[in-house]
C-alpha cells in the first residue's frame, strides 16, 4: 500500500492571503507607472504583533504571504547588486510576483534596510508564529524569469542555467530548454509603461538561443497574452514525441527544487502554495514532497490546479495536502451569483469531490479572480455573504480569504499599473498570473 504523507487535521484551517506589498502601504497616490518612491509599498515591518493579532481574531490559522520572494522588477537596487530588469521582459514597473529572479531572496521593495531584507522576513515570520499563526509562502516551481540570477544561493546547488548545454532543445540536466530558429522576440504589442520613454534604455532585450516560455511556448515569439517575461523549467520530459520522460536518475532542477523548499522551511516557513502544480509532472510532486516531509513533517502543500480530472493523482500519488477548488466549488459559487445557474448545481458540485472533499480549499477571493464587491461583479460584498457561508461550511476542508474581502473591497481604484484601454489593462494583468501586483 502505498505511503500517506497527508495526516488529518483535528481542525479546518483558515487561511488569509496577505499581499505584503499593497496590504500595508498607505500612499493612495497610485499614479499609472509610478515608481516606489510615487506609489509607495508595504513592508515586512508593517506586519506588526497589532496586525497579526488582527488577523487572528478573525478566526484565521495560517496567513499566505504573496509576492514575498525576489522578482523581475524595474526598481533599481543597484548599490546591492541588484539593478532593474529590462523593461521589455517585467509586466509593469513593480513586475510580477510570479517572475521569480532569485529563489533564495526576498523582495527587496519589502525591506526598510534593503541589507537585511531577509532577516526582516524571519522577523515577520517570527511574529506570526508568536501570534499563534501559521505561515506560508508561493513556491512557483514550472517557471522564472528570464533574467533568473541568484545572489543569495547557499551554494548546495548550481544557479538555473549555470550548466546547460544550450546546443540542444532537451537535455535531461539542463534547466531550460533552448530553441534555435531564432533569437527571443518581445510581443511586437508590448510597449513598455505603455510606451513612456525609458530613461538608460538603450536597447530591447536580447536572449540567444530563446528558451521556452513559462506556459508552454515552443516558440521564439510568444504572444502578448503568454507568460513572455517568464522560462520554463525542465523537469526531464523530452518534449520530442513520444515525450520520454527521464527520472531515473532524479534530473537537477529537481534537486535544485527540493534545495529552495528546505531553504525556506529552515526559516520557519510552514507551508506551500504551489504555483501552477498541473504544469509540473505528478512524479515530481510524488518525489519532492516526500523528500520536504521527512525532514518537516508538519509543513503543508497546497495545489493550485484547474483539471478535476488529475485531482486523484495529485492527492494520491503527488501527496499534496489540498487542492484548490476551483473548478467546481468557485466557479459553481460564482455562477449562481451571477444567475447563470441554479443553487441545484452546488449538489454536483460537492458531489464530485466528495471521496477528498475535507482536502479542496474553498475560496470566494485571491489574487487571480475579481473582487466580489467590484463594480463588474456583484458591486457589493454584502450579496456574497451566503456564498461565503456555503464556502466555509461545506466540507472540512480549508477556507481562504483574502485581504480586504472581509470589509467588501471593491478595488475600483487605479491600481498604478497603466491608464490605457481597460481589456487590453485586464489582459495583460491575467497574464502576469496576478491580478493586484503589478504598478
Amino acid at each position: 500500500m502505498k505511503k500517506s504523507y497527508f495526516a488529518p487535521r483535528q481542525h479546518k484551517f483558515t487561511i488569509y492571503q496577505l499581499l505584503v506589498r499593497v496590504f500595508s502601504n498607505t500612499k493612495i497616490r497610485n499614479k499609472a507607472f509610478g515608481t516606489i518612491a510615487e506609489n509607495g509599498s508595504g513592508k515586512f515591518n508593517d506586519i506588526t504583533a497589532t496586525v497579526l493579532d488582527a488577523v487572528g481574531d478573525l478566526g484565521i490559522s495560517h496567513i499566505w504571504f504573496t509576492g514575498v520572494l525576489e522578482h523581475a522588477t524595474l526598481s533599481d537596487y543597484d548599490q546591492y547588486d541588484m539593478p532593474s530588469d529590462n523593461p521589455y521582459v517585467v509586466k509593469g514597473r513593480a513586475g510580477s510576483p510570479y517572475a521569480i529572479r532569485d529563489y533564495y531572496d526576498v523582495d527587496p521593495d519589502l525591506a526598510v534596510d534593503v541589507d537585511n531584507r531577509i532577516a526582516e522576513l524571519e522577523q515577520m515570520l517570527q511574529r506570526t508564529h508568536k501570534a499563534g499563526l501559521k505561515t506560508i509562502i508561493d513556491f512557483v516551481p514550472n517557471h522564472v524569469s528570464r533574467t533568473y540570477h541568484s545572489d543569495k544561493n547557499p551554494g548546495r546547488q548550481p544557479d538555473f542555467g549555470a550548466n546547460d548545454d544550450t546546443s540542444f532543445l532537451f537535455r535531461r540536466d539542463n534547466n531550460f530548454m533552448y530553441l534555435h530558429d531564432g533569437a527571443f522576440q518581445i510581443p511586437a504589442d508590448y510597449h513598455p509603461l505603455g510606451g513612456k520613454k525609458i530613461s538608460g534604455l538603450s536597447k530591447k532585450y536580447s536572449e540567444v538561443p530563446a528558451r521556452v516560455t513559462g506556459n508552454d511556448v515552443y516558440s521564439t515569439s510568444p504572444s502578448l497574452n503568454d507568460w513572455f517575461e517568464t522560462i520554463k523549467l525542465n523537469f526531464g520530459v523530452d518534449p520530442h514525441p513520444p515525450h520520454t520522460c527521464y527520472f531515473d536518475p532524479i534530473p537537477q532542477t529537481w534537486l535544485q527544487l527540493l534545495d529552495i523548499l528546505l531553504y525556506w522551511c529552515e526559516k520557519g516557513v510552514d507551508g506551500f502554495r504551489c504555483d501552477m502544480a498541473e504544469m509540473v509532472p505528478a512524479e515530481f510532486w510524488e518525489w519532492i514532497i516526500p523528500c520536504v516531509k521527512t525532514h518537516y513533517p508538519d509543513v503543508i502543500f497546497i495545489a493550485e490546479i484547474y483539471k478535476p480530472e488529475l485531482y486523484q493523482r495529485y492527492l494520491e500519488y503527488g501527496f499534496f495536502d489540498y487542492l484548490y477548488d476551483k473548478v467546481q466549488l468557485y466557479d459553481t459559487l460564482v455562477a449562481i451569483l451571477r444567475g447563470q445557474c441554479p443553487a441545484d448545481d452546488l449538489t454536483h458540485a460537492a458531489r464530485s469531490v466528495e471521496e477528498f472533499s475535507e482536502r479542496m480549499l474553498s475560496f470566494l477571493e485571491n489574487h487571480d479572480e475579481e473582487r466580489i464587491a467590484s463594480s463588474h461583479f456583484m458591486g457589493d460584498g454584502k450579496f456574497a455573504l451566503p456564498a461565503m457561508v456555503v464556502c466555509a461550511t461545506i466540507s472540512k476542508g480549508p477556507v481562504m480569504i483574502y485581504f480586504g474581502q472581509e470589509v467588501g473591497e471593491p478595488a475600483a481604484g487605479n491600481m498604478g499599473f497603466a491608464a490605457i484601454e481597460e481589456n487590453f489593462h485586464f489582459r495583460l494583468l491575467r497574464s502576469s498570473r496576478t491580478s493586484e501586483m503589478v504598478q
